[in-house]
């Protein structure tokens, strides 16, 4: 009897050790799978949309001219100098002046004539050319600055051609500045011609601000394609495809650490998002987010916060 129960006691140890091995080696097995994270589908208002450059400009630019022949006598003039209209730009004495002059004081001293011609401006704006300095010799009719007309600023949408069909839909839009500034613009009128390369036809937006912009600043401007009401949608990190894009699919949750593939066609894109068509999905739906690259059909998952 001693003997049995030496023998017995070996085999019960030897039993319990395989059965806590084999059910580490399940433990083990239940933990195997890729690390993922979830997203789920969105219903909601998608657009289609296409950027294109706006740039700033003046329309109208007025020119300061002489109205005779004389020299500069007083420049008030400036590059970059913001002036109203009626203000006093420049000042020219005639070359006849200064002998008339003198000879006029010869017979009543009491006459002061100094044959100066007083140049103010004719408009509103900023000074963008002057060609002329004090001391000049200048003829009648000759453009001593150039003015820009604040009141004529607007942007110019350079569109490609065949975007035209679209602008139905866009009279009211944003122009988003380097800065990040964004201003809310109309569209008004075409320019009439074609760029002969490029193909583009120039929009003219008007914009309200009352802060300076320069001219040929580029702006962004999104134009509205399509908009899609109450359709569903993904991040476009949840889409998988293959090399030629001509497939997609994703990657879908049928329970807690299995994923299988779920081949979808897609629709319009944003920035972040993409637009299913098939099949559909439901926001209660579990689509792998990171981690899908390289899964198999069906797949063992870990999913991670």
């Amino acid at each position: 009897m001693k003997y049995n129960k030496i023998l017995i006691l070996p085999f019960f140890f030897l039993m319990a050790c395989k059965s806590n091995q084999k059910e580490t080696v399940e433990t083990n097995k239940e933990v195997v799978g890729t690390p993922v994270t979830l997203t789920s589908p969105e219903k909601g208002n998608m657009k289609d949309v296409v950027e294109v450059n706006a740039v700033s400009a003046f329309l109208l630019k007025s020119a300061v001219k002489s109205n005779s022949n004389g020299y500069l006598q007083v420049v008030n003039a400036s590059l970059g100098k913001m002036v109203n209209k009626g203000d006093e730009l420049f000042v020219i004495k005639t070359k006849e002046a200064n002998s008339l002059g003198n000879a006029l004081s010869k017979l009543d001293s009491s006459f002061h004539f100094d044959g100066t011609l007083h140049i103010k401006s004719p408009g509103t704006g900023y000074i963008t050319q002057i060609n002329y300095r004090i001391g000049d010799y200048v003829q009648d009719g000759e453009a001593l600055a150039t003015i820009t007309d604040t009141k004529s600023f607007v942007f110019l949408l350079d569109m490609p051609y065949e975007l035209k069909s679209y602008l139905p839909n866009n009279h009211q839009l944003q122009l988003k500045l380097p800065d990040g500034i964004v201003l809310n613009g109309t569209l008004e009128a075409p320019m009439p011609m074609v760029d002969a390369i490029s193909q583009t036809q120039n929009f003219i937006i008007k914009v309200n601000t009352n802060n300076p912009i320069p001219e040929n600043l580029i702006a962004k401007v999104s134009l509205v394609k399509k908009i899609k009401i109450n359709t569903t949608s993904i991040p476009k990190a949840a889409l998988l495809s293959n090399d030629t894009q001509t497939e997609f699919w994703v990657m879908k949750m049928i329970d807690s650490i299995t994923a299988v593939r779920v081949d979808v066609k897609k629709g319009i894109e944003t920035n972040s998002n993409v637009e299913i068509l098939s099949p559909i999905l439901f926001p209660k739906d579990k689509l792998i987010l990171t981690g899908h690259y390289g899964l198999a059909d069906t797949a063992k998952v870990i999913v991670t916060k």
